[in-house]
């Protein structure tokens, strides 16, 4: 017989800790994944920036990197990219919202050309 635990999944308790927005918890349950894909690294900067100004500059660098590797950006979006980080230290969501735009287009999509 197969026992399921009730806590769940790694992953489940990994977007429990992402909706109560304690980054403790977001890191201990990150840290049973495998990877994280950009969207849920997003939404861990997005807290990074309002909770540990400390670590956030490197996770900043490290979350643009990949972004900018993963869908191919342009040196205009990721110009905009970088922008939106530095931004987010002081208006986290309206960051957010410039990089959602660049993780949400079609991976090599050039901006406004």
């Amino acid at each position: 017989m197969c026992s399921v635990s009730i806590k769940g999944s790694p992953y489940a308790r990994f977007r429990r800790a992402l909706e109560i927005g304690k980054l403790s918890l977001v890191y201990a349950a990150a840290a049973e994944l495998p990877r994280l894909e950009l969207d849920d690294g997003l939404r861990v900067l997005v807290l990074m920036a309002e909770q540990d100004g400390e670590r956030y500059d490197r996770a900043a660098v490290r979350w643009l990197g990949r972004l900018a590797l993963e869908r191919r950006l342009g040196i205009e979006d990721l110009r905009a990219g970088l922008a939106a980080c530095e931004l987010m230290r002081r208006h986290p969501r309206e960051g957010e919202a410039v990089l959602r735009e660049l993780l949400g287009r079609p991976v090599g999509a050039a901006r406004g050309r």
